[in-house]
């Protein structure tokens, strides 16, 4: 059956935006006077909100366990600014993105967007890049008391358009997306050139995995 609502992912699953993350990752430490890291190292830390990007370029891990609160509470402010003023000046859409969007709007399927990211970053970057109007529901990170891969922005969603979860699919690139979609009932399609730390999307077992957006079939 196809779906009768489709939410998709930002970050790694519409848009690259590891070029403007890591130019503010590594202006930010150079004005703390720490080494930078650059965007290899960034593309692999990106998908978890911008607080948890901040901890992996302060301590230079995956998973921070030798973070300095203080030097973390320094360092976002000026993560933040930095990020504010470049927020769309080198991300784009990936390939495929902008075809998929105008098809999904033709077919009157709801749209929804979802993501971890803020809602002061993922409001302009969309209105940057000249997709938010296709959405009817966009919701970010800092809108909910969880993120994903909690359920609860994917259940938030489904009761706002009063569509069952069964009933829906979320386009995602992340393990954090799959373990939101199981969690929360919906169905998952992941993108294989996504954020995902590295590790191929498929270990994680979505329902289908994509190299390009185009490629979904919804069945319509």
């Amino acid at each position: 059956m196809p779906p009768k609502l489709i939410l998709i992912d930002v970050d790694g699953t519409m848009v690259d935006s590891v070029p403007d993350l890591s130019y503010c990752v590594d202006e930010m430490l150079k004005k703390l006077n720490l080494p930078i890291r650059g965007e290899e190292k960034v593309r692999l830390w990106v998908g978890n909100g911008v607080e948890k990007l901040v901890q992996r370029a302060l301590t230079c891990e995956l998973e921070p366990a030798h973070l300095d609160e203080i030097l973390f509470q320094k360092a976002m402010p000026i993560f933040n600014e930095l990020y504010q003023n470049n927020i769309a000046k080198k991300s784009v859409l990936y390939d495929g993105v902008l075809k998929t969007l105008q098809e999904l709007k033709h077919q009157k399927i709801p749209l929804g967007c979802v993501t971890n990211k803020a809602q002061r970053f993922t409001l302009p970057l969309l209105k940057n890049l000249k997709i938010d109007n296709f959405f009817d529901m966009i919701l970010c990170g800092d809108e909910l008391e969880h993120k994903k891969p909690h359920p609860a922005p994917l259940l938030h969603m489904a009761k706002f358009f009063n569509i069952k979860p069964t009933d829906s699919l979320l386009i995602g690139d992340s393990q954090s997306d799959v373990k939101a979609a199981r969690a929360a009932g919906f169905k998952i399609i992941c993108v294989s050139y996504g954020y995902n730390h590295g590790k191929n999307i498929k270990l994680s077992k979505p329902d289908k995995v994509v190299d390009s957006m185009t490629e979904i079939n919804f069945n319509l």
